[in-house]
């Protein structure tokens, strides 16, 4: 029985919420078109005639329909209309006669103060659409004002004000007076910083302000320091803050009818206790507020400072991340990250993650000494442990680095690094075992809209690695590698992504060469159609020996099919090799689908290699960014 019930409630329920979307009042007109009509149709859209009797429906039509054609500058329109005879009534036919439209008679737009010699302020103005003797329409003049509003305040004139804004319209003489003018007062400049909360050593948070105290206030620095706090991971909460309040009490309100106002002018001693005696208070002279305002701005500094104030909330010093997912590259793979944001009031970090998967199990560790610019500056020490066993690879590894970073202006980072590695392996059954020390250099930027999913994104690293038996290493050689990847969308539905990738190495025995520094490709991130770094030269046995050189493209087409539901067309080709000049690269192509998911795309494909004789096709399945 209650099952019934239930049941019952819950279709009138749906019932009530599809009369309710079918209720919504449809407009057919005549003598109207464009614009204009559209918006006569949105504001009718939203009217819903069971709220209505007919009579009070018809008023409320006709009452919206001029509203509608007002913002456009039709103030006398003849608007007939007829309901159908259902009740409630779903559509109305209109039949408008638009009259004249109001012309614009007088413009008159002034910039006062400081703003008058601004160039935002002026390019504002400048982009008004409108000018005299044109047809009013009020969404550019509301426009307009909005924007210097808003450029008032990104810009640092907190004294702003309107001291005219007026639209008079003359609906009988067809004519329509606009006035605007914006007193601006001084730009204010930026003050000192003050920061709360911080457990960091406050110098270096502000060598990270993008601006110094006397500069003109942006607002977009403040909110980029907001950021870079944000950035530096040190803090779970980050508040920056002009101090408009502190400003804001040294300005005094017009005044008021009421006793109360002699207390504001002339001090509570002066305010008689009783109602009487304050009736019989003689009256004489007195300072109004807006006299004390005029001489408060006399002593006003010409270029007044507006403070900084800065609230932290420190992040917590132990922060644990796990993370499971699954590639045909490597299966089933489980994430483990152990990090420490701060562990000193110098900003040191230490980080630590594992990684297991069926072919490789990795630790790592990084201890990262932020400079006098922590997000830009920074010195790093990093080891690692690697077992990797994967077709004809078995290696163990073990690696220490210590690396000095520097980010341009350009984004573009530069890294110096030395590295000492100990490898133990068997590649292609041949077993060694090298200590290699060797120097190295990297370049690399990542600019992207969107990380989730970019729109709009490319990536670079170039790197050049130098070992010498000169100094105790046990291989002498010289290796590169080069990579780009760029996104880019044609439309809203259409989105392009390319890559490529290049290597080599120039060594005398390329027998000591470890196996994690030789080439292999092939996968879902490289090569598709081809399982996982299974493209590189053999030995005489047929197992995978590894190249000298590297060489790798790939292009892919993406169509959204509808929401977050795309596919994709792709051809890679790519291989390592030992001679430049490869003869042949493998390529492989096919389709994939992509659903963008809250933790990025997952990305499914299937991939045809060209010149794998022993399978036609491969399925490849990967999820998070390309980047």
């Amino acid at each position: 029985m209650g099952r019934c019930v239930l049941s019952r409630l819950g279709a009138a329920a749906l019932c009530l919420g599809m009369t309710h979307g079918a209720l919504a009042l449809e407009a057919r007109i005549d003598g109207l078109e464009g614009d204009v009509a559209d918006n006569v149709r949105y504001y009718l859209g939203s009217l819903d005639a069971s709220q209505y009797g007919r009579q009070r429906l018809e008023g409320e039509v006709l009452r919206r329909t001029r509203e509608a054609m007002r913002v456009y500058g039709y103030y006398e329109p003849q608007v007939y209309q007829q309901l159908e005879d259902r009740d409630p009534p779903r559509h109305v036919t209109l039949t408008i006669e638009p009259g004249s439209q109001v012309v614009i008679e007088v413009l008159e737009i002034r910039l006062e103060g400081a703003a008058e010699n601004d160039p935002p302020f002026r390019d504002v103005v400048d982009a008004f659409p409108l000018s005299e003797g044109d047809a009013l329409q009020h969404a550019p003049w509301d426009r307009m004002r909005n924007r210097l509003a808003n450029l008032a305040l990104e810009r640092g004139y907190f004294d702003w004000r309107f001291d005219d804004r007026r639209m008079e319209v003359r609906p009988f003489d067809e004519s329509a007076r606009l006035y605007l003018s914006l007193s601006s007062g001084p730009r204010y400049r930026f003050g000192d910083v003050t920061i709360q909360g911080s457990h960091i050593e406050e110098e270096r948070l502000r060598n990270m302000t993008p601006f110094t105290p006397g500069e003109p206030y942006l607002a977009g620095d403040v909110a980029l320091y907001a950021q870079r706090l944000g950035q530096a991971g040190w803090f779970s909460s980050v508040s920056v803050r002009p101090r408009l309040d502190a400003r804001r009490q040294l300005a005094l309100s017009p005044p008021t009818v009421g006793w109360w106002n002699e207390v504001g002018t002339e001090g509570e001693a002066a305010l008689p206790r009783d109602t009487a005696a304050r009736a019989q208070a003689p009256v004489g002279p007195r300072l109004s507020a807006e006299a004390l305002a005029a001489v408060t701005n006399l002593h006003a500094p010409s270029q007044p400072e507006m403070p900084i104030d800065v609230s932290l909330t420190p992040a917590e010093r132990h922060q644990f991340e796990v993370g499971v997912g699954y590639a045909t590259d490597v299966g089933p793979r489980l994430r483990f990250a152990w990090s420490q944001p701060w562990i000193n009031q110098l900003g040191h970090s230490l980080n630590h993650e594992f990684f297991l998967s069926q072919p490789e199990q990795q630790l790592t560790g990084t201890y990262l000494m932020p400079l006098a610019d922590p997000l830009r500056d920074q010195y790093r020490l990093q080891y690692g442990l690697r077992h990797r066993d994967s077709d004809d690879t078995r290696t163990s590894e073990s690696t220490i680095e210590f690396a000095r970073r520097w980010e341009f202006d350009n984004r573009w980072i530069q890294t110096l690094f030395v590295r000492a590695t100990f490898e133990d392996f068997t590649q292609g059954g041949e077993a060694d075992s090298v200590f290699l020390y060797y120097p190295g250099v990297s370049w690399s930027r990542t600019r992207t809209r969107d990380p989730r999913f970019p729109s709009w994104g490319d990536r670079q690293r170039i790197a050049f690695e130098y070992s010498d038996s000169m100094w105790g290493s046990d291989a002498d050689f010289l290796r590169m590698t080069g990579d780009t990847e760029w996104i880019r969308m044609w439309s809203e539905d259409l989105r392009f992504v390319t890559r490529a990738g290049v290597g080599a190495i120039e060594t005398s025995d390329f027998s000591q060469i470890p196996p994690s520094l030789r080439f292999f490709t092939g996968g879902d991130r490289t090569v598709r159609g081809y399982s996982y770094e299974s493209l590189a030269p053999r030995n005489e046995e047929g197992r995978l020996r590894g190249g000298q050189q590297l060489l790798t493209a790939s292009a892919e087409i993406q169509r959204r099919v509808t929401g977050n539901w795309w596919g994709a067309a792709f051809v890679d080709t790519g291989d390592a090799f030992d001679d430049w000049g490869p003869g042949s690269l493998n390529t492989g192509a096919g389709l994939g689908v992509r659903w963008i998911s809250p933790v990025g795309p997952v990305r499914f494909d299937v991939a045809h290699p060209f010149d794998d004789e022993d399978n036609a096709w491969r399925l490849h399945f990967a999820i998070g960014p390309e980047f």
